[in-house]
Formats: structure tokens, C-alpha cells, sequence
């Protein structure tokens, strides 16, 4: 079994919340949102990241210990100085999970298990507890590795960036003039997916810059839940129940995979089946019983 099988929570919604601002990350704890990560990258200044690294573990220290394993931290990438320092930082108050940005490849995954275990045993956590979700598209190396993380320790989940990666290419937009991502970001959705599917865990759809536009949010978000994703990140709680309700497997939906379950129970060993006028196979079989766990059937 891996560890996305055995995670006791959701991972539909994953809102930032900068970690310099106690008034945000109460109100990322307090939202409905699956996992809150509390952010000591992007959203911090570097000569903030000090305070902001003593800030997080005073929150997560705040907490009641139920509520620890959706309360996640974004260090900073390994490649910098930073990273030791907040992991240092927040581990003693054992948040339930790390997002590691700006990978270049499992080697970064490994390293940061080395250190989780050092600190685990240190503060009496137990070993493998705190897990990690992985940025895997931010530089232009990892487009190259995301099928590489098949077994990777405490790995539960994969995302993608695509601002991060258009830096890391030179490029002056990741964008086409109609809005959509061009096509190098396009692929990195699909690296994404494609190497979450190989190792296993959860593939969670980038965010959406426009927090305001909810209509465009759901559409997004429901298209990649077809295509296979199981999660989405935010970045403002409005975006949360939106997020979550897309990711969610309407009634419907249960109901007509239940009944395709039902039929091949009916039919034990038979290959294909008839089904509303067309056939089913083994596939529509397969896709049914996981859209059935998804929805904790």
C-alpha cells in the first residue's frame, strides 16, 4: 500500500497562506480546504523569512494535535540557503506535511526525507510520519524526471507550476493570446499527471492567479478531474468550496458506477458487457471502483 492509500484526509483543496500573516493562516486552518499550506517561499520576503519561520511554528504550536495533519508547510527550495533553517524551524511542532518547490529530481525528494527522519527522531515524531508533496515542473531540469518517483519516501502527492518554469526557460510568458497555457505548460500538466499515475499518489492541478473569476475556476478545475487529476491548489478561501465540489463525485456520477460495478458483479469472468446500448470493458470496470473510492464508496 503507499502512502496516498493510507492517507487518513482529502487532498481536494490545498490553500496558501502566507507565513508571515497569523490573520491568514487562521483563516486558511479555519476554512474548509482539505490541507493549508503555510507558505515560507514565494510569499515571504527574505528578510522576513526569519519571523515568518518563528511565526508558523507558534501557529502550528497553537493547534489542536487532531487538526496538525492538514496543516502543511512550503519551505524553500534546496537549492538555496533556507531550507535546513525552516525545517529547524516548524518540525518540533509536527506539522502533517511538506511541499517541496523547485525540485530538480528525486535526489532533492531523498535529501529531504534524510532530513525529515533526522528531525523526526529528534523531536520524538514518529519515522515517515510527516509526508511531502512535490512541486515537480518549476525548473526546466525536472520537466526531464517526472516519472522518476515511484516509491519515493513520504511522497503523497505531485504539482506543477508554470511561473516558476517560465523564469527558469527565459520565457517572457507562458500564456497564448487567448489565455490558455502555451504548449510547454501544457506539458507540464501532463508530466505532472502522468508521473503522479506511475508513483502512485494524488496529481494536484496547479492554481488560478484570478481568485475573483469562480466560474472560470470550476470549469478548469472540473476538466482536470476528468483528465485525472484529484486535487487543485488556491490561493484565497473563496476558491476553496469551488475547488471542493469539483473534485467531488456528484451523485450521478456514484450512481452510474455503481451500476457498472453491479453489472460485471453480475457477470463474473465476462470480459465485455452491454451497457446502455454500447459495450464495456475491463477499463470502464477499473475507472468505475476508483471514482467509487474517491468518493469513499
Amino acid at each position: 500500500m503507499t502512502m496516498s492509500e493510507d492517507l487518513p484526509l482529502q487532498m481536494r483543496s490545498w490553500l496558501f497562506a502566507p507565513g508571515d500573516s497569523e490573520k491568514k493562516m487562521q483563516k486558511a486552518a479555519a476554512s474548509a480546504a482539505d490541507i493549508a499550506i503555510f507558505d515560507l517561499e514565494d510569499a515571504v520576503a527574505t528578510e522576513e523569512k526569519p519571523k515568518a519561520r518563528v511565526m508558523v511554528r507558534e501557529f502550528l504550536e497553537s493547534q489542536p494535535a487532531d487538526a496538525l495533519h492538514r496543516l502543511w508547510v512550503r519551505v524553500n527550495p534546496l537549492d538555496g540557503p533556507h531550507t535546513l533553517a525552516d525545517l529547524a524551524a516548524v518540525m518540533s511542532a509536527r506539522p502533517g506535511g511538506i511541499m517541496l518547490p523547485k525540485v530538480y529530481g528525486r535526489p532533492d525528494v531523498e535529501r529531504l526525507d534524510h532530513y525529515l527522519s533526522a528531525l523526526e527522531a529528534a523531536h520524538g515524531i514518529d519515522q515517515g510520519a510527516t509526508r511531502v508533496i512535490v512541486l515537480v515542473t518549476e525548473t526546466a531540469a525536472a520537466m526531464f524526471t517526472t516519472g522518476d518517483y515511484a516509491g519515493a519516501p513520504r511522497v503523497v502527492a505531485l504539482t506543477w507550476g508554470a511561473e516558476d518554469l517560465a523564469d527558469s526557460i527565459g520565457a517572457s510568458s507562458n500564456r497564448n493570446a487567448d489565455g490558455s497555457y502555451s504548449f510547454t505548460y501544457e506539458l507540464a500538466r501532463s508530466l505532472c499527471l502522468l508521473g503522479a499515475a506511475t508513483a502512485g499518489v494524488a496529481a494536484v492541478e496547479t492554481i488560478q492567479g484570478d481568485f475573483r473569476d469562480l466560474e472560470g475556476l470550476k470549469a478548469r478545475a472540473e476538466k482536470v478531474r476528468r483528465d485525472g487529476y484529484r486535487g487543485m491548489l488556491a490561493i484565497h478561501p473563496a476558491q476553496v468550496d469551488v475547488i471542493n465540489a469539483a473534485f467531488s463525485p456528484n451523485e450521478q456520477e456514484i450512481a452510474e458506477a455503481q451500476e457498472i460495478v453491479d453489472i460485471f458483479a453480475a457477470n463474473p469472468g465476462v470480459g465485455a458487457i452491454g451497457y446502455k446500448g454500447g459495450m464495456l470493458d475491463r477499463p470502464y470496470l477499473a475507472r468505475a471502483e476508483a471514482l467509487l473510492r474517491l468518493a469513499g464508496r
